[in-house]
């Protein structure tokens, strides 16, 4: 029986997907991005689940992919590895929930694509984010995607033509990760920000991050219109009008299971 290599759990509202090869540093291989897609779809499906949170065992977080299934293969299977890449981060982006990497060790290469592809990043003090790519003639150029949406272009290239690798305080300072914490408090630190943020209204959530991502690549004007229409579909929603009841109110919100 194959080793699984991406598990899934729920600890009340808060689903927790796992990164589980410690011995490769949890390396992307196509196996793990397929189990880790269908890990990211159950919990999707889980109405219970509210916010979600993708970790890994061992001292790292990811190493990236194997090159092991790069060095040998063939054209199409190059092609379709990456494909199910961008499908698993793409699979992120799109889920209603949000998703919080929990980071410890390196995050490197699609490791690191994968970390700031997630909407939060806690991370370890000792963790550190790198794009290396270039030191062994392979730019990470899918990894740039999501670095250079999220600290745009010139710290971007830094990071991918020179390799070097980004503490996690100085991640936090450029904005590529959210918080810094002491290793022993990652997984509480994580958790609580995790069941925070499972507290407000899923209808809510999932559509503000759509909306969010959505905007994002728009030139402002149409940003602009759109949210405009994405704030009037949400106040007329139920959970908006038990919130701003609630809150007149003075009592806490009674949220719909939807």
């Amino acid at each position: 029986m194959e080793k699984r290599l991406v598990h899934f759990e729920t600890r009340g509202s808060v689903g927790l997907i796992t990164l589980d090869n410690p011995a490769r540093r949890n390396v992307l291989s196509r196996r793990a991005l397929a189990q880790l897609i269908q890990r990211l779809d159950e919990a999707e499906s889980d109405g219970d689940v509210k916010c979600v949170i993708l970790r890994a065992e061992g001292p790292s977080f990811s190493a990236g992919h194997d090159l092991r299934e790069i060095i040998d293969a063939s054209d199409a299977e190059r092609e379709s590895l990456f494909a199910l890449c961008s499908e698993t981060m793409q699979m992120i982006r799109g889920l209603s929930l949000p998703v919080i990497a929990q980071v410890q060790g390196i995050a490197t290469a699609a490791g690191c694509q994968l970390a700031v592809t997630c909407d939060l990043v806690v991370a370890a003090d000792e963790a550190s984010f790198a794009t290396p790519g270039i030191k062994i003639g392979l730019f990470c150029s899918t990894p740039a995607v999501a670095v250079s949406r999220v600290i745009g272009q010139k710290k971007t290239m830094e990071m991918l033509l020179t390799a070097e690798p980004l503490s996690a305080r100085e991640a936090e300072r450029i904005g590529l990760i959210n918080r810094v914490v002491p290793i022993g408090e990652l997984p509480q630190a994580t958790l609580a920000l995790a069941e925070q943020i499972a507290a407000a209204s899923p209808y809510t959530i999932g559509l503000g991050k759509k909306g969010f991502y959505d905007q994002a690549e728009l030139p402002i004007e149409q940003a602009y219109a759109l949210t405009e229409q994405i704030m009037i579909e949400n106040a007329r929603a139920p959970d908006a009008i038990e919130g701003m009841q609630a809150f007149l109110e003075r009592r806490e919100p009674r949220w719909s299971e939807t």
